[in-house]
């Protein structure tokens, strides 16, 4: 009796375990709403940027130059952020002089002082994920927004925010020399489930005029990482389903602009925040895409209730691509 009782003991112990990491998994995926109204005459503009948390080296403080030039003439609404916001290895806690050095002390201008929304990417879960995720960030700098996923709610668009790092499973399989941060996310089969599960709730009940999904990995790209499979396989097809209108990443370090081939859905890669010109591209001479530029930079969104405006910057501030979008009133009802 006393050893069925002791196995019992450690059953219900191990039961408790597997229960609370659900839970944790599970509450960690619901979608938390901003609500961030447009400008008086109903448009909304917002930049662009990811991989960018290099304490102002490799040209981030350059690029952060321009945007503050382009955040002016466009009287940005907020900025968002693809991921790897803080370079190599993300924060190591909450007091960690990298989230001032990194993005306080680089994004100084007045058209800069802007709401951040930000997610995780890879590099960022090599730190220490609770802390970048902490809401004492936002007492050392009110501008950071971060969670693992939310909805930025700006009336005309809605700007879904997807944690897709925990989707990648080699970062499990083979971590390399690297340690990463799993705490809340473990077992991933739950946790991305749950994740594509909200998201698809949140898609159903939108009635912007404008879907925008925004995730650290590409769903296509030509540059140095290509293609995430496991977002093609589990991502795109709800994508097309509820006619979302732009995907959003970083994770390449460049510019790209391509189209998908089955949906008026369009793949806008905007990675180029620090760290640039790898060199190397996989199946440039696809015919769907519009624009690749190896080379350091940022984005800017212009949306009315019916017309988008996209544009890239390079380092510069050159315009590099320009590309336009028109749709009906009716379309988003």
């Amino acid at each position: 009796m006393a050893k069925f009782s002791k196995n019992s003991m450690v059953l219900c112990f191990w039961l408790a375990i597997v229960f609370v990491m659900l839970s944790s998994a599970s509450a960690s995926t619901r979608l938390k709403k901003f609500d961030h109204p447009t400008k008086g005459d109903g448009t909304l503009n917002f930049l662009v940027v990811g991989d960018w948390g290099r304490r102002g080296t490799n040209n981030q403080s350059h690029v952060a130059h321009q945007m503050a030039k382009v955040g002016e003439k466009l009287d940005i609404d907020f900025v968002l952020s693809t991921g790897d916001n803080f370079y190599d290895n993300g924060l190591t806690g909450i007091h960690d002089t990298n989230f001032v050095e990194s993005f306080t002390n680089i994004y100084t201008a007045k058209s800069l002082q802007k709401k951040w929304y930000s997610v995780l990417g890879n590099h960022d879960y090599r730190g220490n994920v609770e802390a970048q995720l902490s809401p004492y960030l936002r007492k050392i700098d009110s501008r950071w927004i971060c969670l693992r996923s939310f909805v930025v709610n700006a009336e005309i668009a809605e700007i879904f925010m997807v944690d897709t790092t925990p989707f990648e499973s080699k970062y499990f399989t083979d971590p390399k020399d690297h340690t990463y941060d799993w705490r809340g996310v473990i077992p991933t089969n739950v946790y991305t489930a749950s994740v594509l599960k909200e998201l698809e709730k949140a898609l159903s009940e939108s009635t912007a005029k404008w879907k925008i999904v925004l995730g650290h990995h590409a769903i296509r790209s030509i540059g140095h990482h290509g293609d995430t499979q496991s977002l093609v396989d589990r991502l795109l097809p709800m994508l097309r389903a509820y006619d979302v209108d732009f995907y959003m990443n970083g994770h390449d370090h460049c510019l790209e602009h391509i189209s998908d081939t089955e949906s008026p859905l369009q793949f806008l890669v905007s990675g180029a925040g620090s760290k640039a010109w790898r060199g190397d591209v996989n199946g440039l001479n696809r015919e769907d895409v519009h624009f690749f530029h190896d080379g350091q930079g940022f984005m800017s969104v212009e949306l009315t209730p019916t017309e988008a405006e996209i544009k890239y910057y390079d380092v510069f501030g050159t315009v590099r691509h320009r590309w336009n979008r028109s749709k009906l009133l009716h379309s988003a009802m």
